[in-house]
């Protein structure tokens, strides 16, 4: 399923955010993260939904990527 753009738009916005705070880093930094992640790759595209999870369930999924490198088919 894809989400509308707008809704996309803003679910990024709190999602970098959350990436902020858990993280202890800026704004720009956790863009940075965000836009770069899987977990992001997964939303834009409409991969299981996951626009539908948790702010702070993606922001943690982020933070586990950083943990385990793997090489992404996107």
């Amino acid at each position: 399923m894809t989400a509308n753009k707008i809704l996309l738009w803003r679910k990024y916005g709190h999602v970098i955010a959350a990436v902020a705070v858990r993280q202890k880093i800026d704004l720009s930094q956790a863009i940075d993260i965000f836009y770069k992640s899987y977990t992001y790759q997964e939303m834009r595209i409409g991969i299981s939904d996951m626009h539908c999870r948790a702010d702070e369930y993606l922001a943690e999924e982020i933070e586990l990527e950083k943990m385990t490198p793997i090489a992404y088919p996107f």
